[in-house]
């Protein structure tokens, strides 16, 4: 079966879709009964997040719950219509802060509509405390700051860091004591805060910081644990549980690496402290969930691509120095999404690889997975957009992503998630501390550029992954016309390039163009009043995009934070004004959001006399709903 609609519904800059998950029929009952008690700890660590983005996020979530489910004032005017998007947004974000521009969000209703509002359902004292925190545009404005002129730890919303400066900060972690041969992830798992003048962690654990959360969490993994898909991953759970009970991140990475070595589990998961983006300094890992299940025939190709990592270690346009000499312990698979929580949630991944730690992926490799009934419902979603017929120049070019256009997207991220960050070593003695705000971008850039060189490699074909080098063009194609033109409609007017994954786009289009002016491997072109960025030279921008590759492998590598402060800086960070204006126009006539993320599923049990006989799959449809009953 599927849906009808993909896009439940849309307002402002955001489209909700949904997803299915067709692999859950297959399961066995102990499957879909793991996938039951790991969806509910998927779940349990919302409030996490939310206090991690802010600290008044959770307040003004109350409220925002309290007013939408108890007001009995007119709910037809249009303040009371702009309370709800407002309200849609921050559920969006999880918080005051946008999932991705970082800005925050300023309401299109009144203070003063608001404080009747939280009069109406007995709450007056929630105006006072919050008014500041939802009318002041210049307070907390935004969420993570990368800016390396200002104290990105002071200039950031979030909620990681109190009274401390982005030196005491780096002082604090420097200072830590580290096994050379187990290199702790320090900082993950922790706020760091000055009481009476000395600086400190509070821990994220049971009975510390979140307690309340991760004692729920813990609960529905405990459960889980007895429908486990095999002893080894009962194992995993259970390492998982201590590491939530006693905080020590050597026991997540003990946890990280057996989760990289189970393969055969028809049903996997992530949940924990885990990505750094939302840390200026690239730290403090946000809470996030997946449930995902194994998708057999999908899993060929990116079994094929883990088989011969060491062809591409080996191939790659990057110093011998700055490559490993074995590759083992890839494990590359696509899944389903069964469910997602935290920060996946309701923005989420494509794919991901894991773990993040440097030193376990060098010794016993990484798992990377695509998601591909995500790509999926975005691809069927996007159909009748008219973003493509709009940006691209060619005939050609928009034949040629009718043809490939879905099949180029996951092989990119096979590439990137499986190949890319798995690939390259750090120098002996380096850590990725010294990059501090620039990493993330780095990172995603070196990922990219990995995906983007094989993606028109002949070996792909050789290997059955791909049925035609055009779909390597349609890629370059696509991630051109993204990377230059059409990512600029999630940015503001006047605004500069924050989030990571933006300016590694940018980055890596931008350096391509300037590189390649003189040959004309990518050419701008004005017609209409329209402008576009034509490749004329596949091949040639390939080797532009090995070039970068090996530059930035180097960066990461060595540790070079000033080569990758000036790379960053000048190609990733600043937007052409006059383009910029000229793309949103364009962009608003398709009334298409830039942004989309998911209502997930729900699974109910089926009892008979006490016992389980079956779980159930619903497919909500309410964006709303779901937000006010999680």
């Amino acid at each position: 079966m599927k849906f009808g609609n993909y896009v439940a519904e849309q307002f402002d800059d955001i489209r909700i879709l949904r997803y299915q998950v067709p692999a859950f029929e297959h399961l066995t009952l102990k499957e879909k009964i793991l996938v039951y008690y790991l969806s509910r700890a998927a779940s349990a660590g919302r409030d996490i997040l939310w206090d991690q983005n802010n600290e008044y996020n959770i307040e003004l979530r109350r409220i925002l719950e309290r007013i939408l489910l108890d007001y009995t004032g007119n709910r037809e005017c249009d303040e009371f219509r702009h309370f709800v998007v407002y309200a849609k947004k921050v559920f969006f974000a999880n918080g005051i802060h946008h999932h991705y521009s970082m800005d925050k969000f300023v309401p299109r209703f009144s203070a003063a509509y608001f404080r009747n509002l939280t009069e109406a359902v007995g709450q007056p004292e929630a105006f006072a405390r919050l008014e500041r925190i939802m009318f002041d545009p210049g307070f907390m404005a935004k969420r993570v700051v990368l800016d390396g002129d200002k104290d990105v730890v002071e200039a950031s919303a979030n909620n990681y860091y109190q009274g401390v400066t982005q030196k005491e900060a780096e002082r604090f972690y420097a200072a830590k004591q580290r096994d050379v041969e187990r290199p702790v992830s320090v900082g993950l798992n922790s706020t760091l805060v000055k009481r009476e003048g000395k600086v400190e962690e509070d821990v994220w654990k049971m009975g510390g910081k979140y307690g309340d959360c991760i004692e729920n969490i813990v609960f529905w993994l405990e459960k889980a644990k007895e429908y486990a898909c095999n002893e080894r991953q009962a194992d995993i759970i259970g390492i998982l549980i201590e590491y939530y009970r006693t905080g020590n991140l050597a026991l997540f990475d003990d946890f990280s690496i057996a989760w990289l070595k189970e393969k055969e589990g028809k049903v996997d998961f992530i949940n924990g402290f885990i990505e750094v983006y939302g840390d200026p300094l690239g730290l403090k890992g946000s809470w996030e969930a997946v449930v995902q299940i194994v998708d057999d025939e999908a899993c060929k190709r990116t079994s094929r691509l883990a088989e011969n990592a060491l062809w591409f270690e080996e191939n790659a346009p990057v110093e011998a120095r700055f490559k490993r000499m074995e590759v083992s312990g890839i494990t590359a698979r696509v899944m389903q999404v069964a469910q997602l929580g935290g920060d996946c949630y309701p923005a989420t991944p494509i794919g991901i690889n894991l773990p993040n730690s440097e030193w376990i992926r060098e010794r016993y490799g990484s798992k990377s997975v695509t998601f591909d009934n995500i790509t999926y419902a975005y691809h069927m979603a996007s159909l009748n957009s008219g973003v493509t017929d709009e940006f691209a120049y060619s005939d050609e070019e928009k034949e040629r992503s009718r043809e490939y256009g879905y099949l180029a997207g996951n092989i990119h991220t096979d590439l990137h998630e499986c190949l890319g960050h798995g690939s390259g070593k750090m120098l002996s003695g380096v850590t990725t501390e010294v990059l501090k705000n620039y990493y993330s971008t780095l990172e995603e850039a070196r990922a990219d550029l990995f995906a983007l060189y094989y993606i028109l490699d002949p070996k792909l074909e050789e290997l059955g992954i791909i049925p035609s080098i055009q779909v390597g063009m349609c890629e370059y194609d696509t991630y051109i016309r993204n990377g230059l033109l059409i990512q600029l409609t999630r940015i503001k007017p006047g605004d500069k390039l924050e989030e990571a994954h933006m300016r590694n786009r940018q980055l890596i289009a931008q350096w391509a163009y300037n590189q390649g002016l003189s040959d004309r491997v990518i050419e701008k072109v004005s017609e209409n009043g329209k402008t576009y960025f034509v490749i004329r030279d596949y091949q040639a921008l390939r080797a532009l995009f090995g070039k970068l590759l090996a530059e930035i492998q180097r960066i990461k590598s060595e540790g070079d934070y000033e080569a990758a402060r000036q790379l960053i800086e000048r190609y990733g960070v600043d937007v052409d004004g006059e383009l910029h204006c000229e793309v949103l126009k364009r962009y608003e006539r398709l009334n298409v959001p830039p942004y989309a993320g998911f209502i997930n599923p729900e699974y109910r049990l089926v009892e008979k006399e006490g016992r389980i006989t079956d779980v159930e799959v619903v497919y909500p449809e309410d964006y709303l709903t779901q937000m006010l009953h999680l």
